[in-house]
């Protein structure tokens, strides 16, 4: 499986699927592994409560998916440098990018994703 980030307001999936801003500005769609999401979330929305994890299928994906470098992109907030050095971005690490829509049916689940009460993220444990 994979993880997709989207604020509640931006998640629509309809036939042509799910096209969020990055697939047009940056010609892909940013996506973590399980293991990665949690560096993520706390990297680039620390403090935002309206997030959902969209789970993903990637073998019922019709797009390309590769295996890349993290995209150079700001963070919404600045993180503080535990966050940072959490979240894997400085590790060499290689994270899931979508040169397409998600497509509806690969959509495994979608699930509310809120901060603690700390204002950072952690992975239910029954999610996986």
């Amino acid at each position: 499986m994979i993880c997709h980030l989207v604020g509640r307001t931006a998640w629509s999936v309809g036939a042509a699927g799910y096209r969020p801003t990055s697939l047009g500005t940056e010609g892909f769609i940013h996506f973590s592994t399980p293991g990665q999401i949690v560096g993520t979330a706390n990297r680039f929305y620390a403090g935002r409560d309206d997030l959902l994890l969209v789970v993903v299928d990637p073998e019922r994906l019709t797009a390309p998916l590769r295996w890349e470098p993290p995209a150079a992109v700001a963070p919404a907030a600045p993180a503080p440098a535990a966050l940072v050095a959490a979240s894997g971005l400085a590790t060499g690490e290689l994270f899931p990018h979508l040169y397409g829509p998600i497509d509806a049916g690969a959509v495994v689940a979608v699930i509310p994703f809120p901060p603690g009460s700390g204002g950072t993220f952690s992975v239910p444990p029954t999610l996986w």
